[in-house]
């Protein structure tokens, strides 16, 4: 077990760090094949001296300087890196690893942790800084004074707009207003102080890992006693460890994701001993089958199917209600069309044929044997209106059409809501999937 503080005013951070849920972005096939930079590899090399310093930053092109480790990020060929590895000035050469993005209402994650338990009125005198895509300034559920932020050197975009949403949901985890409007944070008394530093552009997908470092450093420069990181990757970085050890000696807590790939490997940095990593588990308390489970996991927070704030209307809020008043909310899937339509509700199965019958009706379909696409394919050219698909197995999930077009609103319920809805076969039923300023997601 990682030796990581756990007390005062710092735990109180600490916790709502732990409830950063999200990602809809990971390692993915061919994720880390994409270099719109530049056709070279992207490396640090630390160096020993000046001498080390210039050859680094003559050797390729530079990205990035690491002036308080001794290290510069640099694209370079592969016979630079074979020379740079042999130059005595030179303290080590390394990838320059990739790190992606790992999801009034009180969500349930809020009372599970305990949040309504502690006081945050001196929330300001600790300043807690995401590392993240960005944050939506002006949002109606977010704080809008104590607030500063940093823009990434590397042109991801300004730090007070967020076109992939994924920041905006984890500072809404962490600080949204309890206001009468949306959701509550763990600290929404709107006293804490945020700094956020943008590392990832609009589409979300990756930063170098000495961007990561660079964002790390702005942190502590600016005041931060605790670091929330809803990111990671599997390779892990010297200078990444030595600037997390850096910050821990400072005494800022950094706070990070243990990552999304369901197993056993380790994730960076969650994995360094200087940063407490956070699993995640659903509102039973159960670990989540997506969740990384391994020796540097030192916490846990709920992380399925997680309402919090996106930026205005880029989230979608979904409900299908019965005739008889019978009403559940669940999540729009993604891709799927804006609207809200009624008709009365008929079972499809588990939709792998054409529903018959369906015309003008709100399809009833259970997960499972093919593609959620698929599914709702089988409802429209049946000729229904909107396709309901409720779990096969315990509790909410989160689903995509994973780009193929459709025509009707679709959703997904849990297995209780549709174990119930099956019940109400039959019975006029409207299915409203509209946009909204918050949304569901799942991560750790």
């Amino acid at each position: 077990m990682k030796d990581c503080p756990r007390s005062g005013a710092l735990l109180l951070a600490a916790t709502a760090s732990a409830s950063l849920l999200a990602c809809q972005v990971n390692e993915g096939p061919g994720a880390q094949t994409t270099d719109a930079v530049s056709a070279e590899a992207r490396y640090i090399v630390a160096y020993k001296d000046d001498a080390g310093r210039l050859a680094a930053e003559e050797a390729g092109r530079v990205a990035l300087r690491l002036e308080k480790l001794n290290a510069v990020a640099v694209h370079l060929p592969e016979k630079a890196v074979t020379a740079l590895s042999k130059n005595p000035h030179i303290e080590y050469v390394e990838e320059d690893a990739k790190r992606y993005m790992l999801g009034q209402t009180t969500p349930y994650g809020i009372t599970m942790v305990q949040a309504p338990l502690v006081s945050d009125a001196s929330a300001a005198s600790v300043k807690v800084c995401i590392i993240d895509s960005g944050y939506s300034l002006g949002h109606e559920d977010l704080p809008t004074t104590n607030v500063s932020g940093t823009s990434d050197p590397g042109g991801a975009g300004n730090w007070f707009e967020d076109g992939a949403g994924h920041g905006t949901h984890v500072a809404g985890t962490i600080s949204a207003v309890n206001n009468n409007l949306g959701v509550i944070g763990v600290m929404p008394s709107g006293t804490v102080a945020l700094h956020i530093v943008r590392v990832f552009g609009p589409d979300g997908t990756w930063a170098y890992s000495s961007s990561l470092v660079t964002a790390l450093n702005t942190c502590v420069s600016n005041g931060a006693k605790v670091v929330s990181m809803s990111l990671g990757g599997s390779t892990r970085s010297r200078t990444e460890d030595r600037a997390f050890a850096s910050a821990y000696a400072a005494g800022v807590l950094s706070v990070a994701a243990a990552g999304n790939d369901g197993n056993t490997r380790n994730s960076y940095p969650a994995s360094y001993d200087s940063v407490i990593s956070v699993a995640a588990i659903d509102d039973t308390m159960t670990v989540a089958d997506f969740s990384q489970q391994n020796s540097q996991v030192e916490l846990s927070a709920p992380g399925v199917h997680v309402l919090s704030t996106v930026p205005m209307g880029a989230g979608t809020v979904a409900s299908v209600t019965t005739q008889d008043g019978t009403s559940f909310v669940g999540s729009g899937l993604d891709g799927s069309p804006l609207g809200t339509v009624s008709g009365p509700l008929v079972d499809c199965g588990d939709g792998s044929s054409t529903c018959t019958g369906a015309g003008g009706a709100v399809c009833l379909i259970a997960r499972g044997t093919i593609a959620f696409s698929d599914k709702v394919l089988a409802c429209q050219n049946g000729g229904g209106v909107a396709a309901v698909i409720y779990n096969n197995v315990a509790g909410d999930f989160l689903g995509t059409l994973g780009g193929v077009a459709t025509t009707i609103p679709s959703m997904s319920v849990s297995d209780t809501a549709g174990a119930t809805l099956l019940g109400k076969l039959g019975q006029a039923t409207t299915v409203a999937v509209e946009a909204s300023n918050y949304d569901f997601y799942d991560g750790t």
